[in-house]
Parts: C-alpha cells; structure tokens; sequence
C-alpha cells in the first residue's frame, strides 16, 4: 500500500520521542523491569484515564495486536508483543500506518512508570480498552520484556490484508513467510496458523471488528466519513454520549461498544450499506470451516466473548519473554 507523504511525515514526527529509548542493536535481556503491583495499577488507573477522555480505545487494540500479530511461531527468536513496533523501521511499515499516534498518546504513561515496559503498556491498554467498552475481561499477565531496537524489528509483511490488490491477491511474499493466497480464507489461516492459532481463534480476533473505524489512509480501506462517523452522536457503554474526530468506515453502528455485533452484522444482507464489509470478514461466513463460529457467536454473545478472552489473551504473550506479574 503506498502512503501519502503527509502520512509518512505525521507518522515521523509521532515518532520522535520514542525511536530510541535503548541502545540500537542489543539483543533484549533476559528478564524484565522490576514492575510491582502498584506500578500496574497506576498505569491501569492513568490508562483508564486516557480512555475516558479520548475514546481512543480502538486504535490502542490495533497498536497491541500489530505489536503482536508478527510472532511467528517457526522462528526462533521470532518478534512479536515485545514493543518493538516504536522502532523504525517497523512503525513506518504500510500496516501500522496512524499508530505512530497511539505510541505518542500512551507515553505519559511510560514516563509516569518507567518500570513498566513499553510492551506491557500496549498490551495493557488494549486489554482495558476491551473491558471497559463492554467486552470480557482479559485474564492479563505482565513483566513483558522490551524490544531493545531496530534489530527486534519484525520483517514487514506478517500482518493480514482486508482485501485481495490489483494482482488479485492477498498478502504476499513477504514477511517471516509468504502470506500470499487468491482467496480471503487461505489469506486468514497463512497469517493466523503462523501464530499458531486456529480456525476458532481467527474468527473470534476478526469479532474485534465491532470496535473501531477503518480509514483509507491508514488500511487503504474506508470511506472518508459515513453516517455512524460524521461527528453525529456515538455513545458509550455507559450511555454516555462519546465526543470523537469524524472519519472512516465502521464495520458496525455503535462502533465504541464491544459486542456480537459484528457477527449479526456481516451476514445481515439488509445493513446499512455504508458499513464496512470486507471479504475477509464475509467469508468468515462462507468458508465451512469458519462458518460454524461465525454463526455461533452471532447467536450467542457469551460464546463468543469466551472464545475472544482467551484468544486476545493468547495473542497478547505471542513472542513475549517475560517473568509473570498479575493484577
């Protein structure tokens, strides 16, 4: 995906303050910060925070899982959520276009405890965003051990595609393998079994799609505004209505609530057309063996936040080196 230069500027200049936080080059030690009980829950409470002040819990969850979503679980040594997406290059990869932003927003959080790691934090923050939006409760362990610099930066490539490029295909060569498939199903399972998860655990990730926008600036994918994004009411889980920058597409209509929605959504011929639908949610749908979750978790909520705790809280150790802290 090619990125326009304001983007890549505005991703640059987010970036500054957290490029280089530890020498350039050394591999990660091994074993963490001293991070205590109270460390975690001032920054739960400082995330906490943020959350109800920016609503910005969507984008914390993509920051998190692209941190993450690199493991490969065939390579040893493999990146994954350790923090080094803050690292150029893996910052300015076409994926994480826009996230540069996110880093910024939590590193008042770092510097309030800097005990805490930077993996940690992003985890933490998307896990919180989660909960607090009404999804489940993430069953989080910390003492993640820090990327260190550009060296533990992840090969671009790894992260999944929403639709098929000009060649017809999705993904591609790259990465720590090729993720390259004609079809939306081949594309899904040759990202997600790469990190070692299965066709339960990818159709329940893809249900996070309830939360967020998608822009074209950022995913190549999105209008510039629609109905349910134009700065017209949102509200919260709370009921509280929920002040927001407009833009984007999202794949449902109360896109700052975490529910099925999406599940009852996808399938719903009769939606609102200006919700967002990608192949690769449609086919969690078609593909036989994503069907029977799919069509589970739009009928049962519980099911699927079930299957969504345990899956976010897998993807959110993958690659991780860390002595475990629980709050």
């Amino acid at each position: 995906m090619k990125l326009s230069a304001a983007v890549l500027a505005a991703a640059a200049l987010g970036a500054d303050a957290f490029m280089a936080p530890r020498p350039m080059g050394v591999a990660r030690p091994t074993t963490s910060l001293s991070v205590s009980v109270s460390d975690l829950q001032g920054a739960q409470d400082m995330i906490d925070g943020i959350l109800d002040e920016k609503n910005c819990g969507p984008v914390f969850v993509r920051l998190a899982w692209h941190d993450s979503g690199t493991y490969d679980k065939d390579v040893e040594g493999s990146s994954g959520a350790c923090g080094s997406i803050r690292f150029d290059p893996e910052i300015n990869h076409g994926a994480n276009a826009g996230l540069a932003g996110a880093v910024a927003i939590l590193e008042p959080v770092k510097e309030a405890f800097p005990d805490m790691s930077y993996a940690d934090i992003f985890q933490m923050a998307s896990a919180r965003s989660i909960e607090l939006a009404g999804g489940p409760k993430i069953d989080m362990v910390y003492g993640r051990v820090d990327a260190t610099g550009s060296d533990d930066c992840a090969p671009e490539g790894n992260l999944p595609d929403g639709e098929a490029g000009d060649e017809g295909k999705y993904g591609g060569p790259g990465g720590t393998a090729s993720t390259e498939d004609t079809t939306p199903f081949g594309h899904l399972r040759k990202v997600f079994y790469r990190m070692g998860f299965d066709d339960e655990g990818i159709v329940a990730l893809s249900g996070a799609h309830t939360f967020g926008r998608a822009y074209a600036d950022r995913s190549g994918l999105g209008a510039e505004k629609t109905k349910f994004t134009d700065g017209s009411k949102q509200v919260r889980v709370d009921g509280s209505e929920a002040k927001y920058t407009p833009g984007g597409s999202s794949w449902t209509e109360k896109w700052l609530v975490f529910d099925n929605s999406y599940f009852t959504t996808i399938p719903d011929e009769d939606a609102d057309k200006e919700l967002l639908k990608m192949s690769t949610d449609k086919t969690l749908f078609d593909d036989e063996g994503f069907k029977p979750f799919a069509e589970n978790f739009r009928d049962d909520q519980d099911a699927f936040f079930e299957s969504y705790a345990k899956a976010h809280k897998k993807l959110s150790e993958l690659g991780s080196t860390f002595e475990g802290v629980s709050l």
